[in-house]
């Protein structure tokens, strides 16, 4: 079976989680993902099956959409809710429009220094395998763009936005740098991504439907006819 399906991913599963769950029920031998979701995020995994498995690259460099909720008054080794907690700070003088007016500075094109708990390498070797010996390594400031960076709530100490991102944005890191920004710290308390380039959760199956469905069933949602495979 070639081609691509989009998952819904549950939280607390890993993207490798997920390819191992259909590579084991549809007896696949090649399954891969187009780009990793954290174990905390929901939301749109794409799959790659097959000789699809070749298009990661064009898959993972597509921009990404997302709904979040930060938490503010918290900060955490991972910038995200399942990191430990390194600090606290008084948020409760933190307004909507001081919120509005920070969102505004991250909008653009900016860099972003990856957080030490990522799984990108420093000399042969994952950062997150550095930061888990109590490591800290430097990393090198990459260039994102934020294309739409959007507050949908304000529920104070949390704060619901929607964001449109570059390939390689971490949005934990992004909620952490606001936090600094605002005084406060802040942490990523939750995160669905509805779009990954072309692919949108309108069109996803779920954990609990793959887990029921047979390799016919499977078929009927993954998309072959618009793509071009290598031989």
């Amino acid at each position: 079976m070639d081609g691509i399906l989009v998952v819904d991913k549950d939280k607390g599963w890993t993207s490798h989680d997920v390819c191992a769950l259909i590579r084991s029920r549809f007896k696949l031998a090649k399954v891969g993902h187009g780009g990793t979701l954290d174990p905390l995020a929901t939301g749109v995994l794409i799959i790659l099956l097959g000789r699809a498995t070749k298009l990661f690259e064009s898959v993972a460099a597509t921009n990404k959409q997302y709904l979040g909720t930060m938490r503010l008054g918290i900060k955490t080794d991972s910038h995200d809710w399942d990191g430990k907690v390194l600090g606290e700070a008084d948020w409760k003088g933190v307004t909507a429009e001081q919120v509005e007016s920070v969102f505004q500075t991250f909008r653009g094109e900016i860099t972003q220094k990856p957080p030490m708990i990522s799984a990108l390498k420093h000399k042969g070797v994952r950062l997150y395998k550095l930061a888990r010996q109590g490591k800290t390594v430097e990393r090198i400031e990459r260039p994102i763009t934020v294309y739409q960076l959007e507050v949908k709530a304000t529920r104070f100490p949390e704060v619901d936005f929607f964001a449109h991102v570059s390939k390689g944005t971490y949005l934990r890191t992004l909620v952490h740098d606001i936090g600094e920004a605002l005084g406060c710290f802040a942490t990523l308390a939750a995160l669905r991504r509805v779009r990954s380039g072309d692919f949108s959760i309108e069109e996803s199956v779920t954990i609990p439907e793959l887990k029921q469905m047979d390799i016919r069933e499977l078929g009927r949602h993954v998309r072959m006819k618009s793509f071009a495979f290598a031989s």
